[in-house]
């Protein structure tokens, strides 16, 4: 993912005037920026004209991050390598922020379940290598098993 941010400010530069593209890393930048607890408070969801628009529950989390607004652009801005948004706007939008928390916690649903399957499927792995006896045998075992699933997961 740090690869992804740090081809950003080249991308953009190759897109050239593509307001498509100049959205899309804005939105990738104000999470990168935003950070996991910011994230489920403030959902980017537009940039118009160098203005980002920022969707958050209430009037509370509107006025303290307009307060932050200064901090927040230079930090955007910084991890575009360009001033790509002059403007935040933060808009009271709790449907969206509620939309963003739902997807958000899917996500670590998903991890978890994964993390679980991860250790199911070592588990099953160690108890397969322990039952062969010749250890350079169970060493290829342990090998081709590492190399099918690092293939699985790249897929």
């Amino acid at each position: 993912m740090d690869d992804l941010f740090r081809a950003l400010p080249e991308l953009l530069r190759a897109a050239g005037e593509a307001e498509e593209v100049a959205e899309a890393a804005a939105l990738a930048a104000w999470r990168r920026v935003a950070g996991e607890q910011l994230r489920t408070q403030a959902v980017p969801f537009r940039l118009y004209r160098k203005t980002l628009t920022v969707a958050v529950a209430d009037a509370t989390w509107q006025k303290q991050l307009e307060q932050m607004s200064g901090q927040l652009l230079f930090r955007l801005n910084s991890v575009l390598s360009q001033p790509l948004v002059t403007y935040i706007e933060f808009r009271i939008d709790p449907q969206t922020v509620r939309i963003e928390r739902a997807r958000l916690r899917g996500r670590e649903i998903d991890r978890a379940t994964q993390e679980r399957r991860a250790l199911h499927c070592a588990r099953a792995l160690a108890e397969a290598a322990r039952a062969i006896r010749d250890e350079t045998l169970r060493q290829r075992f342990l090998l081709a098993a590492g190399c099918y699933i690092d293939a699985q997961e790249r897929q």
